[in-house]
């Protein structure tokens, strides 16, 4: 119930009670919103307060409007820490998601000069390129290039790699992940990216860069991700 006697705006209060209905699951993600009018009529308020209301919580990324439709509840965010390194699977497992992979390609090639400099091998050398489909719950999140040295990963198999990569790092292989170095951009979604993770033209992805460490100074992996924007979110803690 809305207050209009509280000193909390009223548009603020419908606001409020939207939110708490979201996060405990009352109105779930794809479920269609009630109409401003229907708001207005239920708590005798105005269309502008209610639609200030739903303005913002459209803002804040909870709902969706469609045009001729209505306005929906928003797939909620993966929120993903930026310290320590995890893997994909590991993330989704710690939320109650079923991760899964879908490999588009791997294959073992000389590496282009650009990719050697950065995993700090020989032009030519060989190395293994996976592109692949990361789904949680059977919805594609991200897309994701990965290229490993094969002198690190020798005979490393598809299977290997589908079931986690950092997993046969550490347990078969009996390395040691140490740290990576990561940036995060906003771009446009790519052709590939439009295709594979559902996209439209115009949607935007957040891409990441990583290079990841064994042994403190062996890179043993350099991998592009492009993650759908409306669903990946990252949070850092920032001490003073």
């Amino acid at each position: 119930m809305l207050d209009k006697n509280s000193p909390l705006p009223i548009y603020y209060q419908l606001e409020q009670s939207i939110r708490t209905m979201i996060e405990n699951g009352q109105l779930k993600p794809g479920e269609l919103l009630p109409s401003e009018r229907e708001y207005a009529e239920k708590y005798d308020i105005s269309r502008m307060t209610v639609r200030q209301a739903i303005n913002n919580l459209a803002s804040e990324g909870l709902l969706v409007r469609q045009k001729g439709k209505g306005t929906f509840i928003a797939e909620q965010k993966i929120e993903q820490a930026l310290q320590g390194i995890t893997s994909f699977s590991e993330d989704m497992k710690a939320r109650g998601l079923e991760p899964s992979t879908e490999i588009i390609h791997y294959q073992e090639e000389p590496a282009e000069i650009h990719i050697a400099e950065k995993l700090g091998i020989n032009p030519d050398d060989p190395i293994l390129e996976i592109y692949r489909i990361r789904l949680a719950d059977h919805v594609p999140l991200a897309v994701e290039t990965t290229f490993t040295p094969k002198a690190i990963v020798g005979n490393m198999t598809e299977q290997d790699f589908s079931e986690s990569f950092y997993h046969y790092v550490e347990d078969t292989l009996g390395l040691t992940i140490t740290h990576g170095d990561q940036e995060i951009e906003s771009t446009l979604a790519s052709p590939a990216e439009i295709e594979h993770l559902h996209l439209k033209k115009g949607d935007p992805v957040l891409l990441l860069h990583r290079l990841t460490y064994v042994s403190g100074k062996q890179p043993f992996e350099y991998v592009r991700t492009a993650y759908r924007a409306d669903r990946y979110k990252y949070k850092i803690q920032l001490p003073r």
